[in-house]
């Protein structure tokens, strides 16, 4: 049953990203800033923290954060999830690896997104 809140909530998430990001484009210029990339991981961050902090322990929390935090945040925006997990790692403790993940993370992300933007117009012509 859990995949289907998923399914929903991801659904929801997505409509809501695409309407924040319409909403924001219309008032900002081709070059500017991405506010609606900033906009939507912030505060799927932050959804994510009251979610996360919300749901633990509570009753049927396993079926309200798959809705909720994998589901709607994860469609939303997986920034919220990478957020979560330096904040986890952080709370136990691991320093090293929550800096490590930190910086992995984007520098990896990034690169493989310049790699695939490489690759693609290399051999797409």
């Amino acid at each position: 049953m859990s995949w289907l809140y998923v399914f929903l909530g991801a659904g929801l998430g997505g409509v809501a990203r695409y309407a924040i990001s319409e909403l924001t484009r219309r008032g900002a210029g081709p070059d500017s800033l991405p506010l609606a990339t900033l906009s939507v991981n912030v505060i799927g961050s932050l959804l994510m923290g009251v979610a996360f902090s919300a749901l633990a322990g509570a009753e049927r929390s396993t079926a309200l954060f798959a809705l909720i935090g994998a589901g709607f945040l994860g469609g939303f925006t997986t920034f919220s999830a990478f957020s979560l997990d330096v904040i986890r790692l952080l709370e136990r403790g691991e320093l090293s690896l929550a800096l490590g993940y930190l910086i992995g993370s984007v520098a990896l992300s990034i690169g493989a997104l310049a790699l695939g933007l490489f690759a693609h117009r290399a051999f797409a012509g």
